[in-house]
């Protein structure tokens, strides 16, 4: 990558959805042979995406997934129930076409792209894996900030270019993915700061903790917030302070994505918190998130509640990777299949009186 540690594009305002298109695709949908309603959000769903496609036929066929892959230092704190190697393992079984989102991936018809950003155990030269190593995993945040000012600029210029690399190719939609040992408890001890939340209320399972382990959680994300908290003046510097590579990586794709008008699907928990922290930084990115599922993650319903969020799916699905996103776009592909393929009344000389 390139020698990055400035993160001015970030000021860059987002695009403006089309109003016209949502015009044209509302009133569409007004003279579809249906009651008004009747297919409920599905009809939301499609309007929605005519406004950020500027097209009142929206389409969703070419999808692009980056999966985002880093360690954590606070791993070293017992936070997982899984060991740190699990990263670089995981990293090569996307190379290989095995994990979930790869499996998704091949049935959506969708560019799959992984890049390592920095894992704690070397994975070697892998064939689809993009190496952006920013060091092995973050630093552990319970003793000092996760990233320094160069390696956050480096991670979110990461998904900046994921984003661009989707935009070239053409894709109608991005899907941002994560893996990393230990990144539940840097999502939620970001989103405690970011919500001026108790670690409590958002510490969950993630890989499959029982009550004791969610419980040493609490406690590890409480020490981070006892070291952090009074240095924390932006959203930025939050990021900086407890996020992971991955994070700031998904940050940097939903921005970039909302300046380039593409519309970004949000998976679970971990890319919510990171969704979150890229509202914050630029809050007309909003607009371009559409949120794919509620998490079985018990902090990502807060999390979607302070991003005003109505998830698409509600399957009690927590294995990250962009897997929740990916499942749900059948369900966008059909709601433009819908609002593009049914005839009018006029069309089908249906009577509306």
């Amino acid at each position: 990558m390139n020698d990055v540690t400035a993160i001015e594009w970030l000021d860059i305002p987002a695009a403006q959805p089309d109003a016209d298109a949502r015009q044209a695709a509302a009133a569409r949908q007004g003279e579809l042979t249906k009651p008004p309603g009747a297919l409920g959000r599905l009809e939301d769903v499609a309007i929605h995406l005519a406004a950020l496609q500027a097209t009142a036929r929206p389409c969703v066929d070419r999808v692009h997934i980056t999966v985002f892959a880093g360690d954590h230092g606070v791993a070293a704190e017992g936070v997982s129930a899984f060991p740190q190697a699990v990263t670089a393992e995981m990293v090569k079984n996307f190379a290989r076409g095995g994990a979930a989102i790869s499996v998704a991936a091949r049935a959506l018809g969708a560019s799959l792209e992984v890049i390592n950003l920095g894992t704690a155990f070397d994975t070697g030269p892998l064939d689809g894996v993009k190496d952006y190593r920013l060091g092995p995993g973050t630093a552990n945040f319970t003793a000092q900030p996760a990233m320094t000012e160069h390696q956050l600029a480096q991670a979110m210029a990461a998904g900046r270019h994921a984003a661009e690399r989707a935009r070239l190719a053409d894709a109608q939609l991005f899907i941002g993915g994560e893996m990393g040992i230990g990144n539940t408890t840097a999502a939620t001890a970001l989103a405690c700061v970011l919500l001026d939340a108790k670690a409590e209320s958002l510490a969950g399972p993630g890989t499959g903790l029982d009550h004791v382990g969610v419980a040493r959680k609490v406690h590890v994300v409480q020490r981070a917030l006892d070291l952090h908290l009074r240095s924390v003046t932006s959203a930025q510097e939050a990021l900086r302070r407890l996020g992971g590579f991955e994070i700031a990586a998904l940050a940097g794709s939903y921005i970039a994505c909302a300046h380039m008008g593409l519309p970004a699907l949000v998976d679970g928990f971990i890319s919510s918190v990171a969704a979150l922290a890229a509202i914050r930084l630029c809050p007309s990115a909003d607009a371009w998130l559409l949120h794919s599922h509620a998490s079985a993650e018990p902090g990502h319903r807060v999390v979607l509640e302070a991003l005003d969020a109505r998830p698409l799916l509600d399957l009690e699905m927590r294995l990250g990777e962009g897997s929740g996103a990916a499942v749900a776009v059948p369900l966008l592909r059909m709601a433009c299949a819908l609002h593009n393929e049914m005839a009018t009344f006029t069309e089908a000389s249906v009577s509306t009186q």
